[in-house]
């Protein structure tokens, strides 16, 4: 049975259909109008350029190939998060190097810094939360390694004024359903460094210079590299250039909420020993998620338990990848305790945009009477 009150629910803003509408009258497949529009309104909001993409996996790919990771190569990132990051690289033959978080669950730079070796072709931080490490402490321990952010949470994030997903040569940012801003499925391609645009451009078009025979810069179009088809359809870029119009509105919605939760809930989950995730001094979140991490399994079993009984749906989330049945085959073994610590005692609260006063002040009422008991 569905919960009462879900986890997630997109963003919904009431003229969806008229958007959908237009888009259906004119080009429906990418690279059309509205796809140029949401280009238009990412690189206002993050200062360069970025390319819509189907999803954000395939923006990691994508950075994968811009990056000509392969055989031979290393690519250090966390074990806490979502398992596009390892395949990007898995797929281009390269080695992975699974690395400890902090309770933030964001990348250590200091494992960083250990685990470096002069085969080491990436480093990616996955950005948790909205929240991220400290990256200069992370450029400091990368070096002179290009820096490939997951930024799949964290649109309209920023670090000391800095929005996320512009320190690195290369980002990923995801639209899925459960992100702050969606369209179903999609993502984007961020490029801080100008000289990817290009060929990045390319590799989206199946490998082929199409985009520069639409501008008028050569006769034909060819096949010149490697690519797939990874645009993204202008019908969820007609859905998607209307939530990032609106996506000041939809982060306020979420940043009241968010705000709500720690006023609230942050002194019942301390006093019974959980931690509250939070970002770390510098950091401007987004409103992603609220987040508490018990202190043994078996309270956070409990936790979901009590609220699924009330209808509120409150899940658990990464299993930290080196200790999954893939980690295990390429991880040589090291325990990584705050990750495996995330993995099995972090629990999170439903936050979406159209979540009302009066289904927030349930879920508190419902987690309070948990809380007190503990």
């Amino acid at each position: 049975m569905e919960p009462e009150i879900p986890f997630n629910k997109p963003a919904r803003l009431g003229t969806e259909l008229e958007r959908l509408r237009i888009a259906l009258e004119g080009q429906t497949s990418g690279g059309g109008p509205f796809g140029k529009r949401c280009e238009e309104k990412l690189r206002e909001l993050l200062g360069c350029p970025a390319l819509l993409v189907t999803s954000a996996t395939h923006a990691l790919e994508m950075c994968a190939l811009l990056l000509e990771v392969g055989p031979g190569d290393e690519v250090i990132l966390p074990s806490f998060t979502f398992v596009s990051c390892a395949n990007a690289f898995l797929l281009r033959g390269a080695k992975i190097l699974f690395a400890d978080c902090d309770l933030s669950g964001n990348i250590d730079p200091a494992e960083v810094a250990r685990l470096l070796t002069p085969r080491t072709r990436a480093v990616m931080p996955m950005h948790y939360a909205g929240y991220c490490c400290d990256l200069k402490a992370l450029r400091d321990a990368a070096g002179k390694v290009p820096i490939v952010e997951d930024a799949a949470q964290a649109i309209c994030a920023s670090f000391e004024g800095q929005p996320l997903g512009t320190f690195g040569s290369c980002a990923a940012i995801s639209f899925h359903e459960t992100k702050n801003i969606s369209c179903g499925e999609g993502g984007a391609l961020v490029l801080r460094d100008a000289a990817l645009v290009e060929r990045a451009e390319i590799l989206r078009d199946k490998g082929t210079n199409r985009r520069r025979f639409l501008e008028g810069l050569v006769d034909k179009y060819t096949w010149v590299d490697l690519g797939s088809s990874y645009a993204l359809s202008d019908l969820n870029a007609a859905w998607l250039s209307l939530q990032l119009e609106e996506s000041a509105r939809i982060q306020a919605r979420r940043l009241q909420l968010l705000e709500r939760y720690f006023a609230e809930l942050s002194e019942p989950f301390e006093h019974a020993g959980a931690s509250i995730v939070r970002g770390r001094p510098g950091c401007s979140g987004n409103g992603h998620l609220f987040a508490a991490v018990f202190r043994a399994p078996e309270e956070r079993t409990r936790f979901i338990a009590h609220m699924r009984a009330q209808g509120i749906a409150t899940p658990f989330h990464y299993v930290a990848l080196h200790t999954s049945t893939m980690g295990r085959k390429i991880h040589r073994g090291r325990p990584l305790p705050l990750s495996e610590r995330l993995s099995l005692c972090l629990v999170r609260l439903p936050l979406y945009f159209n979540l009302t006063d009066a289904e927030q002040e349930r879920v508190i009422s419902v987690a309070r009477q948990f809380l007190r008991a503990c």
